[in-house]
């Protein structure tokens, strides 16, 4: 079974499922993978315009997925992450991710760089790497443009999960929806981007992200050596392995 499902909905709309409801859609090399080729493919037909993004099972995606990590070249993790993102980020499609039970660090990630994000009730969101001895420095170029510093701060380094309707008020997510109507909520959204002429719509998009001073992928190179930084660190082996044996980490000073 593929990690990642890809259905054609209409011809303008496709929709792309996370697909490892068995260890809530964790973010693993193969999954990041088929989700920057299923999102390219999507972007390389003129007829689409929306990517509508979900998960299977219990919750939307927990990030990384630590038991792969301790196996695989830190560079390799963080290089395949910072692609997915990107690809999200710089795709002409409109993106709408409709998220559910838990969206947690690198899940969090990739629903923060796209375009529209639609939670359901009771979702809890957040992003805890700094508990696992990591820093949020892909995810944090996105954040800076969608969060004002203070609940930026204190989303990193309190690192608390926050519910939907709080992700709502501080601008993280745009529509908090009853789980039952998270999917039809999505087609609405999707109804009202097609209204608009494809064209104008790209350049837009295109706009808002000249207008920043610097783009998403130069904040990415930027970003990719900080979580590197830390993923390599002596602090992340010992995050990751507490997680793994579920015990609390031992920081030293």
């Amino acid at each position: 079974m593929p990690v990642v499902l890809v259905e054609k909905q209409t011809p303008q709309i496709t929709l792309l499922t996370l697909n490892r409801p068995e260890r809530r859609n964790a973010l693993t090399i193969e999954l990041m993978s088929e989700l920057t080729a299923a999102i390219e493919e999507a972007g390389a037909d003129p007829k689409q315009r929306i990517l509508i993004l979900r998960g299977a099972g219990k919750a939307f995606c927990t990030g990384l997925d630590l038991q792969e990590a301790v196996k695989v070249e830190p560079h390799e993790t963080a290089e395949t992450v910072a692609r997915t993102l990107l690809a999200l980020a710089q795709t002409r499609l409109v993106t709408i991710a409709t998220v559910h039970g838990a969206a947690v660090a690198g899940g969090a990630g990739i629903m923060s760089a796209c375009d529209f994000v639609i939670a359901a009730e009771r979702t809890k969101i957040g992003y805890p790497e700094v508990r696992r001895g990591l820093v949020a420095g892909l995810i944090m170029t996105f954040l800076r443009r969608q969060l004002r510093e203070r609940d930026l701060r204190e989303l990193l380094l309190a690192s608390e999960l926050i519910e939907a309707e709080r992700a709502r008020e501080i601008g993280l997510v745009n529509r908090v929806v009853p789980s039952a109507e998270l999917e039809s909520e999505a087609q609405k959204i999707a109804a009202s981007v097609l209204q608009g002429a494809p064209g104008a719509i790209t350049n837009s998009k295109r706009l808002m992200e000249e207008l920043w001073s610097t783009s998403v992928k130069e904040d990415i190179d930027v970003a990719l050596r900080h979580h590197l930084e830390a993923r390599e660190s002596a602090e992340a082996r010992e995050g990751i392995a507490a997680y793994n044996e579920k015990r609390p980490p031992n920081w030293t000073a």
